[in-house]
């Protein structure tokens, strides 16, 4: 069949378990979107959708899950957002493949969103569509959506024990998706023995949870975690949970006999509810603030704090995070038309007598970056990924942890934008073609070791490969860190006193978070 897109009646059709699916063709890529993965009511469960006659389309992307804020303008520049119709019934899948031979099985990657537990969607990011990174990686690529927010983690459990576990719905979805894949994939060309689970910020979050959530053991076989490890996600407690349902229920005027008619109000008078009954408790004390998962026994808590969860340890994986995350700053000076003395002003008034201690330990860490970068460098997020992986590689029998550092420079932007939160995404999923703010010299050598990196950990569980240097796992006695730059390489134990007195030193993850939402109003 010639032309560069197809999709009949009968081909592409995927024959699941369940039924018959049609996708298209496109540029040598079956596509398939808006797969329905599960479904759920509201604070309950999900589970598998039934079986059907004849052939159900997946020619266009499913819902994204409502979220309780407005979507947010962002520069078209450094990364291009889309949005997508919203509805509470939110799991669905995508999937790109250049096999439909369930023989071939190919090495599955399923990519999770970010946006905290609250915010976002598979699709938002346009440099993270899976088309490029299938083909470039010879994997099977997948992305979802599931339940955030009020939807996915509010704790109703005080009310009933069909609620048990509604603190953990949105994890639920994300164990519900992966069983899908380990029945399905097969018929995608996917390899359900060789699934890697990668996700970015809050995304990178999520990968956490799964390797601490017992239902997911054997459905995921190696992680990746992006930007997704600081302090430790907020959220209320069991009792504060209770209290706060229960000043939901009397706003919205439901008896709290009569819970099950909170599964049926309207989502935007829920968001008002919840919007309404917070301040006044926060006014009390109570920490009624942040989404994340409830360990209950499903979840086993957060790791590098509570421990880590025995078959975690077994899981392959890589850890990272970019330069300068959300040290971002619309009114930089022009940093290369400071002079030293400039820059050693603007950095003597943040940090006054450990001035010389900091210019040392970064000097030593990156001598090809510029001085004024001292100031952009992220402490919260490196901080918190040294922290695990430490802690993890410590462990006796650990699988092997990889560390990285994405430290590209954006010269052409924003008088050398540092690499940003985000920044590292195009180049994992080989999109730079797609992404303004990427088009410098060098992108496709620097697209290629990373793609490669990332691809080559699917297929077998290390990084390595002939596009690049040389990435030993991180040990106790090489604690080797890739450095995604320019010249990337490994470098041993090379940042540790730097970021330690750094965060020391600097405001807090919640003080630079709510300056950053408030800049953004």
């Amino acid at each position: 069949m010639a032309g560069r897109f197809i999709s009949t009646p009968d081909y592409p059709v995927a024959a699941t378990p369940k039924g018959k699916i049609r996708g298209y063709l496109y540029d040598g890529v079956f596509t398939f979107k808006g797969i329905k993965y599960a479904n759920a009511k509201r604070f309950h469960m999900p589970e598998p959708v039934p079986a059907w006659d004849g052939v159900k389309n997946a020619l266009s992307f499913g819902f994204n899950c409502p979220t309780m804020r407005e979507d947010n303008r962002d520069e078209a520049a450094s990364l291009d957002h889309r949005y997508w119709p919203k509805n509470e019934d939110c799991q669905y899948l995508n999937i790109w493949t250049t096999s439909m031979d369930e023989n071939a099985k190919k090495p599955v990657m399923l990519w999770i969103h970010g946006g905290g537990f609250a915010d976002c969607s598979a699709i938002e990011l346009l440099c993270a569509d899976g088309d490029e990174m299938c083909a470039y990686g010879d994997v099977v690529m997948v992305s979802l959506n599931h339940r955030l927010n009020i939807l996915g983690f509010l704790d109703v459990s005080a009310y009933g024990p069909q609620y048990e576990n509604s603190g953990n719905a949105g994890l639920a979805d994300l164990v519900m998706a992966l069983q899908w894949i380990h029945d399905n994939i097969a018929a995608f060309g996917g390899d359900p023995e060789n699934v890697t689970i990668f996700g970015q910020s809050g995304g990178g979050g999520k990968v956490c949870a799964l390797l601490q959530c017992p239902a997911a053991d054997g459905l995921f076989h190696k992680a990746i975690v992006h930007s997704g490890i600081h302090e430790r996600r907020a959220r209320p407690d069991a009792e504060t949970s209770r209290i706060l349902v229960g000043e939901m229920l009397k706003y919205l005027q439901i008896p709290e006999n009569e819970i099950e008619k909170l599964e049926d109000v309207e989502y935007h008078d829920l968001v008002k509810a919840y919007n309404a009954v917070v301040p006044g408790l926060r006014a009390r004390g109570l920490n009624v603030d942040g989404w994340a998962p409830l360990a209950n026994g499903y979840y086993q808590g957060y790791a590098r704090l509570d421990g880590f969860y025995a078959h975690a340890l077994t899981v392959p994986t890589m850890v990272g995070s970019c330069f300068a995350e959300f040290e971002r700053h619309p009114d930089l000076p022009r940093k290369y038309e400071l002079t030293r003395e400039e820059i050693l002003g603007l950095i003597r008034e943040r940090y006054g007598d450990h001035t010389d201690q900091m210019v040392q330990l970064f000097e030593k860490a990156y001598p090809e970056k510029c001085l004024f970068d001292l100031l952009m460098l992220d402490a919260e997020v490196r901080y918190g990924s040294l922290d695990h992986i430490i802690k993890r590689s410590a462990q006796p029998g650990s699988a092997p942890v990889y560390s990285y550092v994405f430290a590209q420079e954006f010269r052409n932007y924003d008088n050398g934008l540092t690499a940003f939160h985000c920044a590292d995404l195009p180049y994992i999923f080989h999109t730079t073609d797609r992404i303004m703010v990427c088009q410098q010299e060098g992108v496709e050598k620097l697209e290629d070791e990373m793609a490669g990196a990332w691809a080559a950990f699917a297929h077998t569980g290390d990084p390595n490969h002939k596009n690049l240097a040389d990435w030993p796992p991180f040990e106790e006695e090489n604690r080797a860190t890739m450095v995604f730059c320019e010249d990337s390489h490994a470098r041993n134990d090379f940042d540790t006193e730097l970021i330690k007195l750094k965060k020391a030193l600097d405001p807090s993850f919640q003080e630079k978070m709510a300056k950053l939402f408030q800049n953004a109003k």
